[in-house]
């Protein structure tokens, strides 16, 4: 079990079902409350897994996984198309009209669609991502997604400015999370094995704001980078601070680096255990 120190979605992918240990507060004050803690990591995971899920779908559409074992996300219910005779390029991951199960045990349907004006490793290539009817596990997916390859940083690795101005509608009128950020992704392992994506490693830095539908509103930022590992469903470790209007910094931590779905969050002086959404 992790303890005090996400994924995506990947970052993803991730959200809060049960609050396992706490202090002797009543748990409906408002600093016990950590949907606003749940909606903003499920946005972070879901937005990166985004990203992920593109890349995979980039490389099977040019021959470059030889089988479905190579595969993270995309099963045989996602059919994907890549038009090269348009510019920018044009890359559609159609899950269908129905659930389709992927690999990663997430449902999803509908279409993601990726224009690109490069090669997604190619510094200076400017990825943008939109959606037609999008679900993930009955969540509707809106939005748009920039992503701009910014070549390799002063350690070697290569990394890319994302942009993402969202709106996830939950499932079982769970209500709706508008999420806006700037972050950074930097891949730090993995690289050299570019036809292998089970040992991709990455850092996410940056900020978001979101609003829920009820108009409460917060700001976050990655204090420590998250790290996302492509063969783990969760973030695996770093730290968010998270400052919901009106109220206590809450303080989200995912952990040492386990691949599990526990993470624990810290208010008000106050630690609590808590399970992630798959």
């Amino acid at each position: 079990m992790k303890k005090i120190s996400l994924i995506l979605s990947l970052a993803g992918f991730i959200g809060f079902l049960v609050i396992l240990s706490s202090c002797k507060k009543d748990k409906t004050s408002p600093e016990t409350n950590f949907t606003i803690v749940s909606d903003d990591a499920y946005a972070e995971g879901t937005f990166d897994n985004v990203t992920s899920i593109t890349d995979e779908a980039y490389y099977q559409s040019t021959n470059h996984l030889k089988s479905t074992e190579e595969r993270i996300f995309l099963s045989a219910c996602a059919t994907v198309t890549l038009d090269t005779t348009v510019f920018p390029r044009l890359l559609t991951i159609d899950f269908g009209d129905t659930n389709c199960l992927g690999n990663d045990g997430r449902y999803r349907r509908g279409k993601i669609l990726v224009s690109f004006t490069g090669r997604y490793h190619s510094p200076g290539t400017i990825i943008t991502t939109t959606f037609d009817g999008y679900y993930v596990n009955d969540n509707q997916v809106e939005g748009t997604k920039t992503v701009t390859n910014m070549g390799f940083n002063d350690r070697g690795n290569m990394h890319w400015n994302i942009a993402v101005n969202g709106i996830i509608t939950l499932a079982g009128d769970g209500g709706s999370i508008t999420w806006n950020s700037q972050r950074g992704r930097e891949w730090i392992e993995g690289i050299v094995t570019r036809h292998n994506r089970w040992d991709d490693i990455y850092l996410i830095t940056g900020t978001a704001t979101g609003v829920r539908a009820n108009g409460l509103s917060w700001t976050r930022t990655i204090t420590h980078p998250l790290r996302v590992e492509l063969a783990c469903r969760f973030i695996v470790s770093g730290t968010v601070s998270i400052q919901p209007e009106g109220r206590h910094e809450r303080v989200l931590d995912f952990g040492n680096g386990t691949c599990d779905n526990l993470a624990t969050v810290t208010v008000n002086g106050h630690t609590y255990t808590i399970h992630l959404r798959p």
